[in-house]
């Protein structure tokens, strides 16, 4: 493997660790409210310091990469699922399904991400499930659209023609010769673009459109410290370090995941044809 690969691995498994051991890690409560310690610096009182109600930046920033990390995978999960869905069947079939899937796509495609997911939480509503639902409608996009073009691209390819001339139905052409195709540049576009996922719903959260607060969610802590980046530092600095260090962690990954599969998976795969 790579330096990338390896770099952005290991990085991102330090993500995962502290969000799965935040309980472990910090024994504070994220949400522990006192105004007798408030706007404390690091060292004073705990590893990165108080915020303006006494809560424990430490604390809340280790919780809130568990909260961003769980969202963003089931954003990812729900996005990557229905490019799939859509995105297969439009390429490889064509007419009506894929007009219509094209049409969609073009007209989300005028919108940017950011400025589409704000008008559909003003329309439904701040709060986290909606913040959820409006970056799942922006993101499945760029999903489907890869899609897509692999399968219009693998379609006229030797191996699948000639399993249409053997007589495999286009369920099964769909399922055991192009998606295995597809699967290696979906991995790598994921890789990439769940740090955008992301940043996208804490720009959410910091507009108070997404998570709201008491709770804590790198979004919210940036909202909270808007008013003390002159007095207290500390409480923009410890979720601007956190959004870096994920989204460096998730593009080192990404970036050496498409050298290490653009070496070794080159040539296409296919199922016998039976």
């Amino acid at each position: 493997m790579n330096f990338k690969l390896k770099a952005g691995a290991a990085m991102i498994g330090v993500l995962f660790l502290a969000a799965v051991f935040a309980p472990l890690i910090t024994a504070l409560s994220p949400s522990a409210i006192n105004l007798q310690n408030r706007l404390k610096p690091p060292g004073e009182a705990g590893l990165m310091g108080t915020d303006h109600l006494g809560r424990d930046v430490f604390s809340r920033l280790v919780h809130g990469a568990r909260l961003s990390i769980a969202i963003s995978l089931a954003v990812l999960f729900v996005s990557l699922s229905a490019g799939l869905v859509l995105g297969l069947p439009a390429g490889d079939f064509g007419g009506i399904l894929d007009s219509v899937i094209t049409a969609v796509v073009e007209v989300l495609l005028a919108f940017p991400g950011m400025i589409l997911s704000l008008a559909i939480v003003s329309v439904a509503g701040a709060g986290m499930f909606n913040a959820v639902i409006a970056v799942c409608i922006t993101s499945w996009i760029g999903y489907a659209r890869l899609a897509r073009g692999m399968a219009l691209s693998l379609k006229e390819r030797d191996f699948v023609k000639a399993a249409r001339v053997a007589g495999t139905g286009g369920f099964g052409i769909l399922t055991r010769h192009i998606l295995p195709n597809v699967l290696n540049p979906v991995i790598i576009y994921s890789a990439t673009n769940i740090s955008a996922i992301m940043m996208q719903f804490a720009g959410l959260s910091f507009l108070g459109l997404g998570v709201q607060p008491p709770t804590a969610e790198w979004g919210v802590m940036l909202n909270d410290a808007r008013g003390y980046m002159t007095t207290a530092p500390w409480l923009t600095i410890a979720p601007s370090a956190g959004l870096v260090f994920m989204v460096t962690a998730f593009n080192l990954f990404g970036e050496g995941l498409t050298q290490y599969l653009g070496r070794n998976h080159n040539e296409p795969t296919y199922a016998a044809l039976r």
